[in-house]
């Protein structure tokens, strides 16, 4: 039987044009289960190498990005020093697509419409790989913690409590 042919979003057509290796991942999802648990679960990678994308907003440079382990809160104190912000406060949902180009649950650190200011969370460097979004509800991919600090000019830091 052949393999469903999975639509290419714009983090996976870049890292596939830096020739970056990654492994796809696709599960169902509902608008109830956006959650890591879930993802764990039917993907079967550890919630401790799942991470989420949050985008926030700084006083200084506008929209940061964080990448941090699914199970933790991002410190807006933390992330605001990191980015040299005074402060620093989250992206309303309803301006998440218009920013990124991507919605919530599918928001990929990597092929946003812009290259935003990125930190990943220094806990990522722990693992040789990390599953983040690919860029699309339902779609992982497993990659380099140091691929996504490459791609998107990023910084390791330490990002939660």
């Amino acid at each position: 039987m052949a393999k469903k042919k999975i639509q290419k979003t714009n983090a996976i057509r870049l890292v596939e044009q830096k020739k970056i290796a990654y492994i796809e991942h696709e599960y169902a999802w509902s608008e109830q289960d956006l959650g890591a648990g879930h993802v764990s679960e039917q993907v079967g990678i550890e919630a401790a190498r799942i991470f989420k994308t949050l985008v926030a907003v700084g006083n200084k440079t506008g929209p940061i990005v964080a990448v941090i382990p699914s199970d933790h809160e991002l410190d807006l104190k933390k992330i605001a020093k990191a980015s040299g912000n005074k402060k620093v406060e989250m992206l309303h949902l309803k301006d998440l697509e218009t920013t990124t180009g991507y919605i919530r649950g599918g928001c990929s650190p990597i092929g946003m419409k812009k290259l935003f200011p990125t930190y990943v969370d220094i806990s990522a460097t722990k693992f040789e790989r990390i599953a983040i979004s690919a860029g699309k509800r339902g779609l992982q991919m497993e990659i380099a913690p140091e691929a996504i600090v490459e791609l998107t000019r990023g910084r390791f830091v330490e990002l939660i409590h």
